[in-house]
């Protein structure tokens, strides 16, 4: 399994549009800081048939260091939870380009 860093799908969709790389890298750096910008405020992200990001408070909880056995107590705290959406789901299940068949549908 590779891995595809934010410079890989920067390069790929200023091929993909024909638009330059420093317009794209400031597009998807200024959609990323919007993103953690409205978590950080507690919102709920949805993009449809992509998937949902939301914030969870995780519970205080008593764990153990498994070196000296000592109890630590872990404060609660926010986390992110992603859930997938309909086409990315597709997308694993079938093993496909799910995209590619949803860009070919009717937009109006």
């Amino acid at each position: 399994m590779a891995t595809t860093t934010k410079k890989d799908l920067i390069e790929r969709v200023s091929q993909e549009t024909g638009i330059s790389r420093a317009d794209v890298r400031r597009t998807v750096q200024s959609f990323l800081e919007m993103v953690i910008d409205e978590l950080a405020q507690g919102n709920r992200l949805e993009f449809r048939d992509f998937g949902v990001f939301e914030i969870r408070e995780r519970a205080g909880r008593v764990a153990q260091n498994p070196k000296t056995l000592e109890r630590v107590a872990v404060p609660p705290r926010k986390s992110v939870r992603f859930k997938v959406g309909r086409l990315m789901q597709q997308s694993l299940t079938e093993g496909g380009a799910v995209l590619e068949r949803s860009a070919a549908t009717k937009v109006e």
